[in-house]
């Protein structure tokens, strides 16, 4: 069974830029020495390297997820449409979903994410995120046939308690010409809090304390000032009284950044596109955007210059027991580079970025299941899942 969640508030045309970020060839003025000055590397490093361990190859795979109530599933997101399930690590024969007939599958759009409630081993309900042949964002909610198959009806979705959160892009273009990201009126560019159980015929609800309700702007916005927020993750590792968001937000041609605040300190927060870019005045192609001022800054930026890099692959604040030596670590990934890194966050900046010594192909996504474990997913196929040596 399907519900169209939100297709008519979100019916607007989104022309995703290239997974290069911005303009192609576009020139980094920054250099490697100007991105260390802001963030000092400390001197102690993990000792013990993790390593990758193949878990099997997938169609342009961009997601992975767990679903609360059942431990020995993995669910993998496949860009052109279909949901595939492991059971025990056993890729099981039919799809958890196919919507190949109902997605936009090219560039960066496709069947981008699927989310799980809490309640999901009783309700049966979850959530996938992907742009129709419209050009549209869609959010539909599916109620499953089984724990392993549900019916073959046919961004970024993430659940905090029993609210769904949900990053949105800009709408494309180089600079964000039309300004939606700094538009309250518009859903494009922002990270969005609804309450997906439908109430009074309405088929979503928004929370009270969204900090637009009552006020100008949409009520669906919690924060906005973003550029692509393709990955963003919840930390409640780091301070489980005082939970964080992490949001690996994809930049235009000069940076790619981090942000990395408490959930109560983004609720109405501004990331600051497009005026800003990573800790720099934008000013490139449909510049000119004056600064609103108090804006939420990044805790970690780096330059294109950095290793061929192009495009943030936003990752977890590692919470898997078995990976002592990066708990508490934020691990992510650039598409064009391809290793895998990790810093130490803070509310003020990031510090300790380096390399983990572990590379894959033009990484897509990273992922967690019921159990913390972490995950990584290549554009080529393979996913990886993080282990210790």
């Amino acid at each position: 069974m399907r519900r169209r969640l939100v297709l008519a508030v979100l019916a607007l045309a989104l022309a995703l830029s290239s997974a290069g970020c911005g303009s192609a060839g576009a020139p980094s003025t920054t250099t490697a020495t100007e991105t260390a000055a802001h963030f000092p590397a400390s001197a102690a490093r993990p000792k013990a390297k993790p390593a990758l361990k193949r878990i099997g190859s997938f169609d342009a795979p961009v997601y992975v997820a767990g679903a609360p109530g059942y431990p020995r599933l993995l669910f993998v997101v496949e860009q052109a449409g279909r949901i595939v399930v492991l059971e025990d690590g056993k890729r099981q024969a039919r799809p958890f979903l196919d919507l190949r007939g109902r997605v936009a599958y090219e560039g960066e759009r496709g069947l981008l994410s699927v989310a799980f409630p809490p309640d999901y081993k009783t309700s049966g309900a979850f959530y996938v995120y992907f742009v129709n042949r419209a050009g549209s964002i869609e959010i539909d909610e599916y109620r499953r046939a089984s724990p392993v198959n549900a019916n073959h009806n046919g961004g970024q979705m993430q659940f905090f308690g029993d609210d769904l959160y949900f990053g949105t892009g800009d709408g494309g273009a180089g600079g964000d010409p039309p300004n939606n990201a700094q538009n309250k009126d518009v859903l494009l560019g922002k990270l969005l809090r609804i309450d997906p159980k439908p109430q009074g015929g309405k088929p979503y609800t928004v929370p009270s304390t969204n900090p637009f309700v009552g006020a100008p702007g949409r009520d669906e916005i919690y924060s906005y000032g973003l550029r692509n927020p393709f990955r963003f993750s919840f930390d409640l590792t780091t301070d489980p009284a005082d939970p964080r968001i992490a949001i690996g937000d994809v930049g235009q041609n000069r940076f790619e950044e981090i942000d990395y605040t408490t959930v109560a300190a983004a609720r109405g927060a501004n990331f600051g596109w497009d005026a800003i870019e990573g800790f720099h005045t934008y000013e490139d192609e449909d510049s000119g955007t004056p600064d609103p001022g108090n804006t939420t800054k990044p805790i970690f930026a780096y330059p294109h210059s950095r290793d061929g890099s192009c495009s943030v692959i936003g990752g977890y604040v590692v919470a898997d027991p078995s990976l002592p030596t990066l708990r508490g670590r934020y691990v992510y990934a650039d598409y064009c580079e391809g290793q895998l890194r990790a810093l130490t966050p803070h509310l003020g900046r990031a510090t300790d970025d380096h390399k983990l010594g572990l590379a894959v192909s033009s990484p897509t996504s990273f992922g967690e299941d019921t159990a913390r474990h972490l995950y990584i997913t290549t554009q080529d196929g393979p996913v990886y899942r993080l282990i210790a040596k």
